[in-house]
């Protein structure tokens, strides 16, 4: 894959190793769900999800217990979901998914790292054609698995590819299946480590090392924002 790969991976492994960051993100998104469909995971699927990211990046209980008991708060504040897409240093092609109480604000704070870059906040939907939005599912690969059977036990959920390393396995399907998909993993008694909906580009642009250092000073800066919850690129 390259040392441009390694970079960029090892550059995205460092920004989210920032625990202290990573944890109000995920809490975010724990209140978020709890608020929309309820405080039972069992009956909350977007919660059980949100709580199953914060558990894979080791958030204590009681963080999540707290997240979870925020959106039932009198005082409890309106967190609404908003996207933004742009275009940064060299061509590259961002979407910016957040979460925020005050959307003036990160506006604001979203387009000055696009523009302090070079770059600029591009309309809503400029960008679609560009990503395919897709379930994404996470687990340990177990010691003894086949993956034919377990391709014809998700086909009718949705699935639409299943790709493997030494210790992963990823599933994918499209984002109106995530529901089915993670009904069917759990029944068919898989694990799952991560699960969430990502926006992968369709026609991914390698970059060279120098570009990607330019390119990867407005990520941090992005990804550092309290309100930005995931940031996806068209990076091969």
């Amino acid at each position: 894959m390259g040392r441009a790969f390694e970079y960029r991976r090892a550059a995205k492994e460092k920004r989210w190793d920032k625990m202290s960051k990573i944890f109000p993100k995920l809490a975010k998104a724990i209140t978020i769900a709890a608020k929309e469909g309820g405080s039972e995971p069992d009956v909350n699927s977007k919660l059980r999800t949100a709580i199953q990211n914060a558990k894979a990046q080791n958030m204590p209980k009681d963080n999540i217990d707290a997240a979870i008991k925020r959106a039932a708060g009198k005082d409890a504040e309106t967190i609404v979901e908003v996207i933004y897409e742009g275009k940064g240093p060299h061509g590259v092609l961002v979407f910016v998914e957040c979460a925020t109480d005050n959307t003036t604000r990160t506006v604001a704070n979203v387009k000055s790292y696009f523009n302090k870059a070079g770059g600029g906040i591009v309309p809503n939907g400029s960008l679609e054609f560009m990503f395919s939005r897709k379930s994404v599912f996470e687990f340990d690969k177990p010691e003894s698995i086949d993956l034919e059977d377990l391709e014809f036990q998700l086909i009718d959920a949705g699935l639409e590819n299943i790709e493997t390393d030494e210790s992963t396995i990823y599933v994918y399907g499209d984002y109106t299946n995530f529901g089915s998909l993670q009904t069917a993993l759990e029944g068919a008694g898989i694990e799952v480590l991560k699960a969430n909906l990502q926006r992968i580009p369709t026609s991914p642009v390698e970059f060279t090392e120098d570009q990607l250092v330019d390119i990867e000073k407005m990520l941090d800066k992005i990804e550092d924002d309290e309100d930005v919850q995931a940031v996806f690129t068209n990076i091969a």
